[in-house]
């Protein structure tokens, strides 16, 4: 059996090394030494992973490189975002490469799960492993890809539950890769035709969510001008056996909202202009917008909008469940009502204060202090916001005045609403 070494430890990372941690001894690698501390004393702020399993495995946290010359089958799991502009930022993943490079050894295996393009291992990575190593891709040392699948928040599709898809740079490498991660995957291996195949697996997963998930939301806004509720289509529309289960929403996070602007680079790099993929992108990316717009409406035509409005907007993070702030598309409504001179505050119970204030300038206000709000933005649908419904709802409004509540994911119970409250959903 390989000694393996995981290259970051965040959402994707760590649920990879407590996985072969439990069964084999692991290098667990990041640059973040306050990452590695607070892994060192079993606390995962991500929330993947409980205390029990990171106590179980037997990982050696690190943030020393030479920590890596131990392992000879290294998983690289580091995030690949997109820049201002909706373009591939390969700065993490080069950067992780490099660190691996200055470790490699003679009959090492390199196996990246990032989300790339088809193309972008043996075109980005490999040049920099041989640079930093000084050895021969194919002679020296070889690689492999397989996509991650780790979904956040969710309990019951786990990294060993979940089928592994693998792949490598010649035969011999894909047998290896699929014997290491045998050894822990319960879901079996599917072995892809070649690293760019198993790539492009992995791009168009989330692309067709995107997709699908942008026409829900076109459908929405045809609805919303129709003057029918989207949810009560739904509901008629998923009684058909084929019919797939798609809602509109927020598309934001570190996969969906991003990894289809890696496909679309590749297409134009190749000379082809992409239309649906990129029709859904601006759907997508244009809800914030849309959202803001429509509670602006509604207030001006229920005579409700004054200088003195107070809004509460319940959840900041991409997703419900999870502590993730990143590309969290709440912030697109907040943003559009900030630019009109509209104030609100913030609460949401997963996330870390100063993260919310370092990335987005924002507060997340305790909830026990928000009262009396005209308008309440129910943006993320937390356990704890759905699970106290309208409860909570009546605590956060004015008694006795009419309120506006904006239900995104259509959660709360319309039968139980309030005489005072007008309700908008998605």
């Amino acid at each position: 059996m390989r000694k393996v070494s995981v290259v970051g430890l965040g959402y994707v990372g760590l649920p990879v090394a407590v996985a072969f941690g439990k069964r084999h001894n692991v290098v667990g690698f990041d640059i973040n030494a306050l990452r590695i501390d607070q892994l060192i004393k079993w606390i995962d702020i991500t929330g993947e992973v409980e205390t029990g399993d990171l106590k179980e495995a037997q990982i050696e946290f690190t943030s020393d490189p030479d920590s890596l010359k131990k392992a000879n089958f290294h998983i690289v799991c580091v995030p690949t975002p997109v820049d201002e502009f909706n373009e591939p930022n390969f700065g993490p993943l080069v950067s992780a490469s490099k660190i691996v490079g200055t470790q490699l050894k003679s009959g090492d295996i390199v196996v990246y799960e990032s989300t790339v393009y088809p193309g972008a291992t043996e075109e980005k990575c490999v040049p920099v492993l041989e640079q930093c190593s000084g050895l021969k891709f194919g002679q020296n040392f070889t690689v492999g890809y397989s996509p991650e699948r780790i979904n956040p928040g969710d309990k019951q599709h786990k990294f060993t539950t979940i089928r592994k898809v693998v792949s490598g740079s010649d035969a011999e490498t894909v047998n290896i890769i699929k014997e290491v991660y045998s050894s822990v995957v319960e879901a079996g291996i599917f072995c892809a035709k070649s690293i760019k195949v198993a790539e492009a697996a992995k791009v168009i997963e989330n692309t067709q969510r995107d997709i699908n998930i942008a026409l829900m939301n076109e459908l929405s806004l045809i609805f919303n001008r129709l003057g029918i509720d989207t949810q009560d289509v739904l509901d008629a529309a998923e009684t058909k056996w084929n019919f797939l289960p798609f809602k509109p929403g927020l598309v934001g996070g570190h996969c969906i909202g991003v990894d289809p602007y890696y496909l679309t680079h590749k297409a134009k790099a190749v000379g082809y202009n992409p239309e649906v993929i990129l029709s859904g992108r601006r759907i997508n990316d244009s809800m914030g917008e849309y959202i803001a717009q429509n509670m602006l409406k509604i207030l001006v035509k229920n005579k409700m909008l004054r200088s003195d409005l107070k809004i509460a907007v319940l959840g900041m993070t991409f997703k419900e469940n999870v502590p993730d702030l990143r590309n969290s598309k709440v912030y697109d409504i907040v943003k559009s009502l900030q630019e009109l001179g509209i104030d609100m505050v913030v609460t949401d119970p997963y996330a870390d204060k100063a993260e919310m204030m370092d990335i987005y300038g924002l507060v997340n206000t305790d909830i026990g202090t928000i009262s009396n709000a005209d308008v309440v933005i129910l943006a993320v649908a937390h356990r704890s916001f759905v699970d106290q419904s309208w409860n909570l709802i009546n605590r956060l409004i004015k008694p006795s005045q009419c309120c506006l509540v904006m239900d995104i994911k259509s959660v709360l119970d319309r039968d139980q609403k309030p005489e005072n409250v007008l309700l908008w959903r998605l």
